[in-house]
């Protein structure tokens, strides 16, 4: 089969803040079949219609004028049952050793949190694009290395395309911007009760049953990797 993996990231900078303003780094993807993407998108259009919403949408838009809009988005995403699935990989910024394992820097750190993210929901015997948000890295080959280890892990899958995308031309990347928002704002704590964003996290968690955080590898809707940067069993 062939799928497609849109992803976005929020406080990518945490990985060398000297004063950090948030305590996870949160890297986030949005999977599905390639085939089911056009009807994804005009359905999500359609939402965006229903509402008014001109423009990129994203987690920080979030606001009390548009929030009929993102609470619907939401209802759309978990009605669609394991079709549209969400993985996120969080990383504590304060267990974080550049230097003894990404030698000192914070783009190679930044990348292979990002393979992590990426390489334990690849199966055998499928073909896989994946598609970044646009980032502007020092080195300019990242996501083809990125893709090389990737397909160096998985010799019995295809790993057709590792591509940067601008979000705004990508209501996917848009998407996996919300559903990675509202991963990174309950892990670090930023909600204030009663906010737009409070009641959307309240919302995504009441039809998940459970609360956002740390979830089994087999989670397969809204699926949260806390990696654990201490070892151990």
């Amino acid at each position: 089969m062939r799928f497609e993996v849109y992803c976005d990231e929020s406080h990518p900078d945490l990985l060398s803040a000297t004063n950090p303003n948030a305590g996870y780094m949160v890297i986030g993807s949005v999977w599905l079949e390639a085939t089911r993407r056009e009807e994804f998108k005009r359905e999500i259009h359609g939402l965006k219609n229903q509402y008014r919403v001109g423009g990129e949408f994203k987690w920080q838009k979030a606001s009390p004028s548009r929030i009929d809009f993102y609470s619907d988005l939401v209802d759309w995403f978990i009605a669609k049952g394991e079709d549209l699935r969400f993985r996120c990989i969080a990383v504590e910024q304060r267990k974080i050793n550049l230097h003894e394992f990404h030698e000192s820097d914070q783009e190679l750190g930044f990348y292979k949190f990002y393979y992590q993210m990426l390489q334990h929901w690849i199966l055998d015997f499928n073909e896989y694009r994946v598609f970044c948000d646009i980032k502007k890295n020092r080195e300019k080959d990242r996501l083809e290395i990125l893709q090389r280890c990737l397909r160096y892990s998985n010799l019995s899958s295809a790993i057709q395309d590792v591509l940067a995308v601008r979000s705004e031309d990508s209501l996917l990347i848009q998407l996996a911007d919300v559903l990675t928002g509202a991963a990174s704002a309950k892990l670090n704590g930023t909600l204030r009760p009663d906010s737009t964003k409070a009641k959307i996290v309240e919302s995504l968690e009441y039809q998940l049953g459970r609360p956002i955080r740390h979830t089994l590898k087999s989670e397969a809707k809204y699926n949260v990797f806390v990696i654990n940067l201490q070892g151990g069993w």
